[in-house]
């Protein structure tokens, strides 16, 4: 069956946009052959250095035919109905309709055939309107061309059959030919099929068209070298994958550098080498430590081993080096804490102040949090003081990866403590999923605050997550409190933690205000005091500003907002923490039944959630559910008539030995859930409300709820509350889905 190949062959495309790019040329092509009734097996796409290619095996070569049955007016209609119907239908008259009728009389039904096309004419069409809506991070327009590409569009080749698609994109037209390597290549050569165009550009062209080759040839050819010259390669898996989108015909070589640069610390040379230059690190195996060699992935095979290449790398990686030896050497003139002033001209928000005001804030918040992780006091306050100084470092301004890590040399060669200057090198810990957590109880202590602080603050000056976008990374600082909380069996109460952070937060705020540091709409942070109550607080505040000074009584505008800000940020953390445990097989739903009793001691948490999705994999737990289910139904639908659910149900009025044993069991349960809870025996908690299952199915297999009597029929709607209520002592029944 015919094939379709197709190639868009430009200058050099980003090595960062080429995945993606061979991916969306997939979906795109697919989605279009899709929707015009072609539906292909198995689509392959290829993204290199200057070239984005697809091909699909084995499609008919037509489209097939459609028969469309569209129903219309009733027989008799006015006349205007029937002209739009017709018009919609692309009819001429009645006559290519068939009558039917239904309960209501007759009505039109116009009978729409669509022959086939021939698959190369569809394919005419789809491919520049791929083209044009492309959707590339970034393209450019050149020359006077309307249409945009990432880079200069050169050539396309579309073929089908063997047969060229006729067509054109931003001034090319569509061919049967490409070119090879820009050094290498044999100029521009016709290809028939995809066979011979893989062949030709590998064999002949010095092409290798699939990213995972080249990236094995880099792999492969590095290990030759690093084993002849007996040394380690530092393996660098997005490098791999970056040189591999910069080379067609890649060919690594070894160069080296000075010794002397090695007083550098490591990762500021591999940062070096790695970020500017693409070079690879290399060590050396005896002592694990960096050798002064690095290697290059030319993207040629050099014709004199390659001795002109490498002394243009050498050349350029020194003056690299150089620079980041001079930063180095100038930022050791003064230790860290010399520089926590001048993070009062760094910015970290223009509604929460400079980066001082924030170090000065987490510094507070991990002093208080240190007994809680086992951590001293004193050194979580100064950790997290200095945690930021080296952002005004010239070898973080030049290097901003390296935050915090040069931190922690800075904070080594100036004598701090050990606990110090770990923490000042983890505090941003975890920053994704594969990321390791900081374990030491100082690092711990001040990652924890940072985060904290960072999430509070955006809450009280109302800049949340909206959708998809998330600019200042706060899924990700959630993600990570709950990493720290987790992996170090962290006990704290989220809430009131919230609630107090954001009262010291609207008191740091207003002190800028004051000093008239910073502009801020206020009735965003004092939700439910009106504009005229806002303007009169704000001028009595500046007008006793020496008073508030010493008595930061500003308890009044917190009040109006703190309560939903937190229970809207724990919400938050709530989602944060299904994604964290989806992984681990843990339901998002008794998440949330756990979360919607006030529970916010995130270990407690999953620890409770855990046993009860161990719970209700049973058969007991699943036919309580079942049978809270059914007790809650019937309370809703009797609550809706008005009856009041409140109160306890009359133990003595209860004739059937039924009900009588289900009132008995609840005495029990509840008070014995609860004081296992209470002792976080979880999984004692889930056995105490366990023998209610058969009490539930025995009292609604023999007794009727809605008794002839009202008194009786009363106490069993009471009953059933005493249901809903004991379970609850557990968890929020309502919210936990059936998976019956």
């Amino acid at each position: 069956m015919p094939q379709l190949l197709l190639e868009l062959f430009s200058e050099e495309i980003p090595a960062r946009m080429q995945g993606q790019a061979a991916r969306d040329l997939t979906r795109l092509m697919s989605e279009a052959l899709e929707k015009a009734g072609v539906k292909p097996a198995a689509v392959q796409s290829f993204a290199g250095p200057r070239r984005l290619t697809l091909v699909i095996d084995d499609l008919p070569g037509a489209t097939p035919d459609v028969r469309e049955e569209r129903k219309g007016p009733r027989v008799g209609a006015p006349d205007k109905a029937v002209e739009g119907f017709l018009r919609g239908a692309g009819l001429e008259s009645l006559d290519s309709c068939e009558t039917r009728e239904d309960k209501k009389g007759d009505f039109y039904v116009a009978i729409i055939e669509k022959p086939g096309r021939k698959l190369p004419d569809v394919i005419a069409e789809i491919a520049p309107e791929i083209c044009r809506s492309f959707p590339w991070p970034k393209s450019m327009r050149w020359g006077a061309r309307s249409e945009r590409w990432v880079r200069p569009l050169r050539r396309i080749l579309c073929l089908f059959d063997g047969a060229v698609v006729p067509f054109e994109f931003a001034g090319v037209k569509s061919g049967n030919v490409t070119e090879g390597h820009r050094v290498h290549g044999p100029g521009p050569f016709e290809v028939s099929d995809f066979a011979s165009y893989r062949n030709t550009l590998e064999t002949d062209g010095h092409v290798l068209l699939d990213a995972a080759e080249r990236e094995a040839r880099i792999a492969e050819g590095i290990e030759a070298i690093c084993k002849e010259a007996r040394l380690d390669w530092v393996e660098d898996a997005a490098l791999l994958a970056e040189n591999a989108g910069l080379a067609e015909w890649p060919n690594p070589i070894m160069g080296a550098f000075d010794e002397k640069f090695l007083d550098l610390p490591d990762e500021a040379i591999r940062l070096t080498m790695g970020k500017n230059q693409k070079y690879f690190a290399v060590a050396d195996p005896k002592t694990g430590q960096l050798a002064p060699r690095f290697i290059a992935v030319a993207d040629l095979k050099p014709s004199d081993g390659g001795g002109a290449s490498i002394k243009g790398y050498e050349r350029v990686l020194t003056a690299r080096l150089e620079d980041a030896r001079f930063f180095w050497e100038e930022d050791l003139k003064r230790p860290l804490d010399q520089r926590v002033d001048d993070l009062e001209n760094v910015v970290f928000h223009r509604k929460l102040g400079s980066v001082k005001d924030k170090a000065e804030r987490v510094a507070a918040l991990a002093k208080e949090l240190a007994p809680i992780v086992g951590a001293d006091p004193d050194q979580a306050e100064r950790a997290a003081m200095l945690a930021k100084a080296d952002l005004t470092t010239q070898m973080v301004i030049e290097f901003t990866d390296l935050q915090g890590v040069m931190g922690w040399y800075y904070a080594r060669k100036f004598n701090e403590p050990d606990a110090v200057a770990n923490a000042i090198r983890d505090h941003y810990k975890p920053q994704g999923p594969s990321d390791e957590v900081p374990t030491e109880p100082v690092s711990v202590a001040v990652a924890l605050a940072d985060k904290l602080d960072t999430l509070v603050g955006f809450w009280a000056i109302d800049e949340k997550p909206t959708g998809s976008k998330d600019p200042y990374a706060l899924r990700r600082a959630a993600l990570g409190v709950i990493r720290l909380l987790l992996t170090n069996n962290v006990r704290i109460h989220l809430f009131g933690g919230f609630v107090s952070l954001g009262r010291e937060h609207m008191a740091s705020i207003m002190d800028r205000v004051l000093n008239n540091s910073i502009e801020i709409p206020l009735e965003q942070l004092a939700k439910g005091v009106s504009q005229k109550e806002l303007k009169e607080l704000i001028e009595v505040t500046r007008k006793t500003a020496t008073l508030l000074a010493h008595d930061r009584d500003l308890t009044v505008p917190p009040q109006a907002w703190e309560q939903d800000r937190a229970s809207d940020l724990l919400s938050f953390f709530a989602d944060r923490l299904k994604v964290a445990l989806r992984e681990q097989g843990i339901r998002h739903d008794l998440i949330d039944a756990v979360f919607a009793l006030g529970e916010d001691d995130l270990v407690a948490i999953v620890k409770r959630v855990e046993a009860l999705q161990s719970f209700l994999a049973t058969e007991d737990g699943e036919n309580l559910l079942a049978g809270y289910t059914r007790a809650a139904n019937i309370l809703k639908a009797e609550e809706k008539k008005g009856f009041e659910g409140a109160g306890a149900p009359d133990g003595s009025n209860l004739p059937e030995p039924q009900e009588k044993a289900l009132y008995d069991a609840l005495q029990h349960a509840k008070p014995s859930a609860e004081a296992a809870i209470e002792a976080e025996d979880f999984e004692g908690a889930m056995a105490a409300i366990a023998p209610l299952r058969a009490r539930i199915d025995d009292f609604f297999d023999a007794v009727t709820v809605n008794a002839e009597d009202e008194g009786l029929r009363r106490n069993r709607l009471l009953l059933l509350g005493q249901i809903r209520e004991s379970l609850r002592a557990v968890a929020d029944f309502d919210r936990i889905e059936s998976r019956a």
